[in-house]
């Protein structure tokens, strides 16, 4: 989705995170590490209540303080994705750009990697008169056909 001229290499992986960290002088501390490997093992996006609750259910100690701290850091960073919807923010391991689905049923989100055709974007950018680097595209449905036909 990203031109050419928005070149940061993408994070694929749980070492790439880490290497992030450090490109970043960020310190890998134990919770910050515990923080990326929940993330990258669940592939879901997360509550910050939800990575607390899961870390503590696997041992890994880790106060609400020090969770709040560190995903502030990472999605500063740029090393982690945090989606603000209206009931908070949750967050995910691909940093880079994407579009998501939102299943309004089971409220989650889908990753989605897709890319307009470029004739499209030659359209948008006709017709606003800006340059286009970079784009996240919403998708909304539902997984329950039914709920979907009430909507009809």
């Amino acid at each position: 989705m990203k031109t050419p001229e928005a070149n940061l290499t993408p994070i694929n992986s749980l070492e790439d995170a880490l290497t992030r960290c450090q490109d970043l002088g960020m310190r890998v501390s134990r919770q910050r590490r515990y923080i990326l490997e929940l993330l990258w093992s669940q592939e879901e996006h997360l509550s910050a209540r939800e990575i607390y609750d899961l870390l503590n259910q696997q041992g890994k100690e880790i106060g609400h303080t020090s969770v709040y701290q560190n995903l502030d850091a990472l999605s500063a960073g740029s090393i982690i994705e945090c989606v603000e919807r209206s009931d908070g923010r949750l967050y995910g391991n691909i940093s880079d750009s994407h579009s998501h689905v939102n299943c309004l049923d089971t409220n989650q989100i889908i990753d989605l990697q897709i890319e307009l055709p470029k004739a499209i974007i030659k359209q948008i950018e006709a017709e606003t008169g800006v340059t286009i680097t970079d784009y996240r595209i919403d998708f909304f449905g539902y997984k329950n056909a039914a709920k979907a036909d009430l909507g009809s």
